[in-house]
């Protein structure tokens, strides 16, 4: 895989700005703390990245792009098992999770 353009990074890091601006005014926004997993996801920021969607399962215990995205920071980890199983789990609540954010380019 390429590594990130400035541009990309640039983008990726005004979106975590956004993230903890809402965050700051909202603490328990499920959704703001999953955008900024995905955020850290892409900037291979893994460990914040899980750290993120764990605190946004804890709000929605169902939120299936949480599990998802936790399910990939675990493969790019290595914890297949642990991954697998989140993925398998996202999968089960929405179907089509897989083509969905495949298509936002998030694999």
């Amino acid at each position: 895989m390429p590594a990130p353009t400035a541009r990309f990074v640039g983008r990726a890091k005004r979106a975590l700005d956004d993230c903890n601006e809402s965050l700051r005014l909202f603490s328990h926004d499920a959704y703001a703390l999953e955008s900024r997993g995905f955020a850290n996801f892409k900037l291979d920021r893994l460990d914040a990245a899980i750290l993120d969607f764990n605190a946004a399962l804890d709000l929605e215990a169902k939120l299936a792009s949480s599990l998802y995205g936790r399910g990939l920071a675990k493969l790019k980890k290595g914890d297949v098992a642990g991954g697998n199983a989140d993925v398998d789990a996202a999968k089960a609540i929405r179907p089509g999770i897989v083509d969905e954010f495949a298509r936002l380019g998030v694999q």
